[in-house]
């Protein structure tokens, strides 16, 4: 049976503890970041064309939207819809392109953190609650050590995914049949703006919208009683593919539609329906057709629109 909640994947006990814990360095994840950081730094000015800039946009649309905001975070790790296993593992493999870690990898940091921020106190790390520059450190070259950590259990249909599987051991190289390809069609310009470049915003740009949506900007709903509230940032909606609705997430953690406001523009969710009409993908999740989360209230604010918003009146707490 599929877990309803990323939560369901964390088994706590009394000792469980979000907030004690140790920031370690670590070795391998940060000199990837680092070295593709500064690859793309020190390389990309030397080697620009027009070529290279759009093979850069195309696959950093394909790699964030099809596969980390669709393929790993609505799919694999809310099951906020349904799709069969061979489009799964496509999307799986794209979202592992980004080059932020594999498959398995992002179901059990974003599970922990989730976990963490659900608490009603957690780790500074998990909260993104200091500096902008440590918080870079943190979050991209660093992983929390917690004292008493609850278990992570990943279910069996992807623990036993043979793709899966192979995507979390190889993650890193899987850059590397693209590097072959883009290099061979476009010489350097394609390699260093396919690969390098590609991976260094992907991942500094996912960095940096988690660290704005977890301090600060416009809300639509709180969550009383937890260590960390979302919130929304409309300025990025459509360059993260609806992910920068971070409020809305934290409410509703299980929908497949993020931008579940007037005005709120979500491209995910638009590739969602087409999907659906081709008969790709079904069971996409709403709001209504969601148990609200203990604790969500709503809070007004100012409505994008001319009219009232009216769609979740029937939340408890709602205006």
């Amino acid at each position: 049976m599929m877990p309803c909640s990323s939560t369901d994947r964390m088994e706590a006990d009394d000792e469980s503890c979000a907030v004690t814990g140790r920031v370690e360095w670590a070795p391998a994840r940060s000199l990837w970041i680092g070295g593709m950081t500064l690859s793309a730094i020190t390389l990309a000015p030397f080697y620009t064309t027009s070529g290279a800039i759009l093979l850069f946009l195309a696959t950093s649309v394909a790699t964030l939207c099809l596969g980390h905001s669709i393929g790993l975070h609505r799919l694999l790790i809310h099951r906020s819809l349904s799709a069969p296993r061979w489009l799964e593992q496509v999307l799986a493999y794209l979202g592992t392109l980004v080059g932020m870690v594999g498959p398995l990898g992002m179901v059990r940091l974003h599970d922990t953190r989730d976990w963490a921020q659900r608490q009603t106190a957690c780790h500074d790390l998990h909260a993104h609650r200091t500096t902008m520059l440590r918080d870079a450190w943190w979050q991209m070259h660093c992983r929390l050590i917690l004292s008493h950590p609850p278990t992570f259990v990943l279910e069996e249909r992807l623990a036993r995914d043979r793709v899966l599987r192979w995507l979390e051991a190889t993650w890193m190289l899987q850059q590397l049949p693209l590097a072959v390809v883009f290099f061979g069609i476009g010489g350097l310009p394609w390699l260093i703006w396919g690969v390098p470049v590609r991976v260094a915003v992907s991942v500094t740009g996912h960095w940096f919208v988690g660290h704005l949506t977890h301090r600060r900007g416009p809300q639509g709903w709180i969550v009383d009683d937890v260590a960390v509230q979302g919130h929304d940032l409309p300025a990025a909606a459509l360059i993260t593919f609806g992910e920068a609705w971070h409020g809305n997430h934290h409410a509703w953690p299980e929908s497949a539609r993020l931008g579940v406001e007037p005005g709120q523009h979500d491209p995910g969710w638009w590739v969602l329906l087409a999907m659906r009409r081709l008969g790709l993908v079904w069971d996409l999740k709403e709001p209504p057709m969601l148990v609200p989360r203990a604790g969500l209230r709503r809070v007004e604010r100012p409505c994008p629109t001319r009219h009232r918003i009216t769609a979740f009146r029937s939340v408890p707490g709602s205006p």
